[in-house]
């Protein structure tokens, strides 16, 4: 099958790229690897960032129909129950931004993006796809998968994952980072959240090797929790056991926070745990016809929720370029040079976040202090990440 351009990974940043490329005048084929384009997993933090970038691709009002608009942030220490700062999201936030903070359901997020990819006549999709070889020659990128289907394209775009295969065609650096951390995430209905919930604001507990996060999704009808813990049964090598992280590491962990955190553990789902991983920066993307993007080009731990947004930002990027050059290779390497500095440093950032937030003894008592001169109006440490315009 000939395919102009090909999209491995149907998830939020591959449909957000096939829009972004079919407005470029660019047709587009997806292939996704399950039977359906869902999303696995539950809540999901969209800054304005990646809000701006929705409204470029023309989905942004159908997202904020079952999106919810927290008014504050709040960093609540999980030891003394008592509140480190906030960021208020309310007029000011939005006037300095020019858009709003929403969280949201990501299968919501999803759906919104799918329902605009099957308007958009130069989409084509195919879900129940896997890529198993990927073969590039110096006029097309040859593309197998595991039902015998093929593709002869001319450009292709990785956006599969951490666990990327397109990406060991452009580098082999083995295998993402074990972060030592694991994260057990679930919805509940409202009507069953525990009763000290906060159902206003997005709320982060921050404690020694852990931290906990409450908020309202799916068009203010459920409440998403994700409990995160460092496991000290951990080996390196263990990576892909079910040996380590596990339920009774979970409750051990959270013993010993504040009652308000260790009740709402109580209504954690055991059944599924996520470990973290992330990969170190990498200088370049692309490899003649082929690049990345998203958690295949960059893949970055969860502790300032920007994953998603950094996926949705590299797809408008690619989509400029593509309008800007009229090659393949041109088109991707400019977009690679304009993102590849800025995803580097949100990929450090990340890290330095979950060293902040988990710190414990005379590091965790530094941290507070600072924390509680801040200013609920100060966004000068949130500028970089939430005020870039493409």
């Amino acid at each position: 099958m000939k395919a102009p351009l090909l999209i491995v990974g149907g998830g939020i940043g591959g449909l957000a790229t096939a829009l972004a490329a079919a407005r470029a005048g660019r047709l587009v084929h997806v292939i996704e690897k399950s039977p359906e384009f869902t999303e696995i997993g539950a809540g999901l933090q969209l800054a304005p960032n990646a809000t701006r970038v929705l409204d470029r691709l023309g989905v942004l009002e159908k997202v904020l129909e079952t999106a919810t608009f927290p008014s504050k942030l709040l960093m609540m220490d999980a030891v003394t129950g008592l509140p480190l700062t906030h960021l208020d999201l309310g007029e000011a936030f939005r006037a300095h931004y020019g858009y709003p903070y929403i969280v949201m359901h990501r299968g919501d997020l999803l759906a919104a993006e799918l329902a605009a990819c099957r308007c958009e006549p130069s989409i084509t999709l195919h879900s129940g796809r896997e890529a198993i070889a990927i073969e590039q020659d110096g006029d097309a990128v040859h593309v197998t998968c595991h039902d015998g289907a093929s593709f002869d394209c001319e450009a292709v775009v990785g956006a599969d994952g951490l666990w990327s295969r397109v990406r060991r065609t452009v580098h082999d650096d083995g295998d993402p980072i074990c972060a030592q951390y694991v994260a057990y995430r679930g919805t509940l209905p409202l009507s069953d959240a525990p009763p000290e919930t906060d159902l206003h604001n997005m709320t982060i507990w921050v404690g020694p090797e852990m931290h906990f996060v409450q908020y309202v999704i799916h068009g203010g009808t459920l409440l998403n929790q994700v409990a995160v813990f460092r496991s000290h049964r951990y080996r390196p090598g263990c990576d892909y056991l079910d040996d380590w992280g596990t339920p009774d590491e979970l409750d051990t962990a959270f013993a010993p926070l504040c009652p308000v955190v260790r009740n709402a553990v109580r209504f954690m789902r055991r059944d599924r745990r996520w470990p973290m991983f992330d990969r170190l920066p990498i200088p370049s993307w692309t490899s003649g016809r082929i690049t990345l993007l998203g958690d295949a080009a960059h893949p970055m731990l969860q502790y300032i929720a920007q994953g998603a947004c950094q996926a949705l930002e590299d797809a408008v990027c690619l989509g400029n370029a593509l309008v800007r050059h009229s090659g393949w290779r041109d088109a991707f390497l400019a977009y690679e040079a304009e993102r590849i500095p800025r995803t580097a440093r949100v990929q450090r950032t990340a890290r330095f976040f979950g060293e902040f937030k988990h710190l414990d003894g005379v590091g965790r008592s530094v941290r507070n202090a600072l924390l509680l001169k801040r200013l609920p109006d100060d966004f000068e440490y949130f500028d970089f990440l939430y005020g870039a315009v493409f």
